[in-house]
């Protein structure tokens, strides 16, 4: 693979465009490379050319070692000069271009002043970056302050008294855990202060003997090592004062306190030194120490991908322009902070030890799993499983096709019969099957166009599903679901077997029984994780507005109200066993008010669920683009009442009502998608009722989208319009209008998942914000 490539594939998504410009910078190069072809002529010695670049190539390697003599001409200064000054509290570094005057300079002048752009692009991104982890890092240590001081109290609330002569014995045993940062310290720095959260060991006995001095401030330092100093520990009520300084952050993520929240109840923030708010602060503290370690692995990531990147085109400006200049360029970044700072570094083990002596009883390999969890590798068996499963489903598909041939069944007396009964028993499974293959496709364009769905999402690190494993789950179903309806054909054709009318009505009810269990399963198999991340989300949704709403439960329910048949489908299952038609195959849940009741409340609940949560973003974030998020779906659920009537009732009022309001909300809905979900239709764009940025380099793509989401918008208008097809069963035309929806659903999800990306990427935003457990009273007095 290029190094272009490469580069591209280990970029932070959020940062790419903080990342230096390695394409054009190529392309550049290239221009000073044809001007050098055009100038001089071609040589035919195509061998020997190969062969002096094979031995100047190695022949570098050596030439590292030699040392120049002060007679030795330094080709590199006398073809550029860098300069630096300060320009609002950065460095910025020009290059001065000596060879201007040469044949060709201008493109390699053009070359350099781009090239020094893109250093201090890069130099000023990094160093904003290092300071704000810094101050979290400040943020991170009060916090561990009032931990350990937690703990304490916790531990022996009688009194501190009997252990404070321990305290100065557990600051001595600071040398193992610190010996990684003395070792890293160069020699003739001044001293560093490493705070107690990085040595303090409770219920440690060991004790070394170590000089004693005082600071500026009175308070006592002991030096373990050269240049490395720790703050002495205090005595215990000293040590325990934070405590009198913080509070309880409450974070309103939990149904009693919204509803706290809404009748004004005070909330509890004042320090309960029991052993659960212990266990809740630790969770809390450990994912955001996770989330830091993340932050400072992509920054140090950052620093080495643009410094390698840096290097690589410098060597090929050497070769392409026959100079020497890459060394004295690379000698500027390597004094730049860039190059030389190593704070990112010096972070990352503090958090090691901090982490690992804290949170992980002082295993490492515990800890460090943990700080660094293993990347998912794709197994063969999943690629097997979905070849396996593919085929199956495929070979039944045409085994059904052909039963129903050959038997000819579509001739049958019983087959109104069968469609009004059996098929919107089956016809769920193929709603579900077609929305998870349509999530699998999302997930395989998500990842080629680089979205980082996993960070918008919310998945845990190396928990998150791909496309293969979706594949695999939606295959097994379909072969599972597609088995039972041959199965029951089978078993209504075969004489011997036809008495058994009660068996075959219940295989449907069985496949939904096993897809249930396997949901809830509380064993690590079958995508644990995955699983208790839906029920998690599908329980947000069912309890809106009682939660604080995310993303992934607003986008949850968004996919919900595309799945009403399929709510309908569940429905009639309860009905049709309960009532004990399916001994009979009988359907007489139309004539029961309860159930058409029902049949309203069904369909409304997930616009219902999203109305509430749209509520819940207004009066939280005081957004007022949430009240009219929330008119969409209050517009979705007045529609669907009246659909739904028109199609029990029947009458032209109805018909008129109905079409009204569908309108409305289709004409609302599509342009909401459009506009706001898509962010598409801006008129001063740079692309045309596009947006200026675009992933996909073909811009029909997003017109054809646009297109296609108006015309299954309004398929749902068939509902009222009332077609009717000869050649196929009402059932069957509910299910295809159905499908539809769930296919623009699948559509939306792909461009709305990317307007969001790109709003990250605006933004530079490529991690989450973790809520911390306690609140100091000078960040109250600072938000004052």
């Amino acid at each position: 693979m290029k190094y272009g490539k490469e580069f591209a594939a280990q970029m932070v998504p959020e940062w790419q465009e903080a990342y230096m410009d390695y394409n054009f910078l190529k392309t550049l190069l290239k221009e000073v490379q044809k001007f050098k072809q055009r100038s001089r002529p071609q040589s035919h010695q195509s061998g020997l050319k190969r062969k002096l670049t094979l031995y100047r190539a190695f022949s570098g390697l050596t030439e590292r070692n030699n040392t120049s003599t002060p007679c030795s001409p330094d080709i590199g200064s006398e073809a550029i000069l860098v300069n630096s000054q300060s320009h609002d509290g950065f460095q910025r570094y020009q290059t001065m271009f000596l060879m201007s005057s040469d044949e060709g300079g201008e493109y390699e002048l053009v070359y350099f002043r781009r090239l020094d752009d893109e250093f201090n692009k890069v130099d000023k991104f990094y160093r904003s970056k290092v300071e704000e982890v810094m101050e979290e890092a400040k943020i991170l240590d009060k916090q561990m302050d009032a931990l350990i001081a937690f703990r304490v109290k916790v531990e022996n609330p009688v009194g501190w008294s009997a252990r404070s002569t321990d305290m100065t014995r557990l600051a001595s045993d600071v040398a193992a855990s610190t010996a990684a940062l003395s070792a890293t310290t160069p020699r003739g720095a001044r001293s560093r202060r490493v705070h107690i959260m990085d040595v303090i060991e409770e219920g440690s006995s060991a004790h070394e003997q170590s000089d004693e001095s005082s600071d500026d401030n009175g308070e006592k330092t002991r030096e373990i090592g050269p240049g490395v100093q720790i703050e002495e520990p205090k005595t215990g009520p000293a040590q325990l004062e934070v405590l009198n300084r913080v509070k309880i952050n409450n974070t309103m993520e939990t149904p009693s306190s919204t509803i706290k929240g809404v009748l004004k109840v005070p909330q509890q923030t004042e320090l309960q030194f029991t052993r659960p708010n212990l266990t809740k602060v630790e969770d809390q503290l450990k994912i955001a120490f996770v989330e830091f370690y993340q932050k400072l692995r992509l920054l140090k990531s950052y620093n080495f991908l643009n410094t390698l990147a840096f290097s690589k085109i410098m060597k090929k400006y050497d070769k392409i322009a026959s100079r020497n200049a890459s060394k004295a360029y690379m000698k500027m970044v390597d004094t730049s902070y860039l190059g030389s700072s190593d704070e990112v570094t010096k972070l990352m083990e503090r958090v090691e030890a901090t982490f690992i002596k804290h949170f992980s009883n002082s295993n490492r390999s515990k800890g460090m799993n943990i700080l660094r969890p293993i990347m998912k590798r794709e197994r063969h068996r999943t690629t097997f499983s979905t070849g396996f499963f593919s085929g199956c489903t495929a070979a039944l598909i045409v085994a059904l096709i052909w039963t129903i041939r050959v038997r000819n069944i579509m001739e049958q007396p019983g087959r109104l019969k069968y469609m009004e009964t059996m098929f919107p028993l089956y016809s769920y499974f193929g709603f579900i099957v077609l929305h998870m293959l349509i999530y699998a496709a999302n997930i395989y364009f998500w990842r080629r166009y680089r979205v980082n769905y996993a960070f918008i999402f919310g998945f845990k690190q190396g928990t998150e599903l791909g496309y293969r494993q979706i594949l695999v789950i939606s295959f097994a179903l379909a072969t599972l679901a597609l088995g039972c309806v041959i199965s029951n054909l089978d078993m209504e054709m075969d004489p011997n077997t036809k008495s058994y009318e009660q068996l075959t009505e219940l295989l449907p009810l069985n496949v939904l029984i096993l897809l249930i269990v396997i949901l809830f399963l509380p064993f690590n198999i079958l995508f644990l994780s995955s699983r208790f991340f839906l029920l998690t989300c599908l329980f947000r949704c069912m309890a809106a507005p009682l939660y604080k709403v995310r993303l992934q439960d607003f986008f949850l329910a968004d996919q919900l109200t595309s799945q009403v048949q399929a709510f309908r489908s569940l429905e009639f299952y309860v009905c049709y066993y309960v009532s004990g038609n399916y001994k009979y195959r009988i359907n007489t849940c139309n004539m029961s008010n309860v159930y058409n009741t029902f049949y309203f409340i069904v369909a409304v609940i997930p616009y219902w669920s999203r109305l509430l949560q749209c509520l819940r973003r207004l009066f939280e974030e005081k957004d007022r683009m949430q009240g009219w998020n929330g008119l969409k779906y209050f517009f979705a659920i007045v529609a669907v009442c009246m659909r739904t009537s028109y199609s029990l009732n029947k009458g032209f009022t109805w018909k008129i009502i109905a079409w009204f309001f569908s309108a409305i909300a289709a004409l609302y809905g599509t342009y909401w998608d459009l506009v706001c979900d898509w962010g598409l239709l801006q008129r001063n764009s740079k692309n045309r009722w596009l947006r200026d940025k675009l992933l996909i380099p073909y811009k029909s793509v997003y017109f054809g989208a646009m297109v296609l989401n108006v015309l299954l918008r309004f398929a749902w208008l068939q509902t009222v319009l009332n077609f009717k097809f000869s050649f196929l069963h009402k059932e069957t035309l509910t299910a295809l209008v159905a499908s539809l929806e769930i296919i623009r659903r699948g559509i939306w999800n792909f461009f709305r998942l990317e307007n969001e990306h790109l709003n990250n990427v605006g933004k530079y935003r490529a991690f989450k914000s973790v809520p911390l457990p306690f609140n100091y009273d000078e960040d109250d007095d600072k938000d004052d």
